[in-house]
């Protein structure tokens, strides 16, 4: 009796063929709905490089308030990328790292210009935007595009560390 309860356990273990196809009918339905959107997913496009950039002004904001240091970034309009320091107590640069540590935009996406009403538009050279630790930083607006003539101008609002991302070219003067 034991025996043949064995042998019809063992020939019940595996899967049919119906339930394999099932199952890889779902994976595939689920991987063509996915699929496209993780192919559209491009960690060099224009918004990406506008929200990293975003996420370094907060960050910024963020530590010149809690250290009581004032915070710099720098763009560097000939390579487009950015980087940041903080102003020591003896009023030296000190780079910083992680977050702050230079950024190229992504690939085919550069600054058009940058506009700063204390200093006029700018499109050459190095451009400083000052966070200082009392919740204060630059007017700054900053003008993006990439390989396909997109644009977007992003917006650092004074007072709230806050950047507004706008899709095209925006002139705030």
């Amino acid at each position: 009796m034991n025996l043949l309860k064995s042998q019809r356990t063992s020939a019940q273990a595996g899967f049919t063929l119906i339930e394999l196809a099932v199952v890889v009918l779902l994976l595939g339905l689920m991987a063509s709905l996915s699929l496209p959107l993780i192919g559209g997913f491009d960690p060099n496009r224009l918004d990406s490089s506008a929200r990293r950039l975003a996420g370094t002004v907060k960050y910024l904001y963020n530590e010149a308030a809690m250290t009581g240091m004032e915070h710099r970034l720098t763009f560097e309009m000939a390579d487009n990328s950015y980087r940041a320091a903080n102003v020591s107590l003896s009023g030296e640069l000190q780079p910083l790292q992680g977050v702050g540590a230079r950024r190229k935009l992504g690939s085919g996406v550069k600054f058009i210009s940058i506009y700063q009403p204390q200093r006029g538009e700018q499109n050459e050279g190095e451009i400083t935007t000052a966070l200082l630790p009392g919740g204060w930083l630059e007017e700054t607006i900053i003008h993006l595009q990439d390989d396909k003539e997109n644009k977007m101008t992003l917006r650092l609002v004074p007072l709230t560390g806050l950047t507004e991302i706008y899709d095209g070219y925006r002139d705030f003067r």
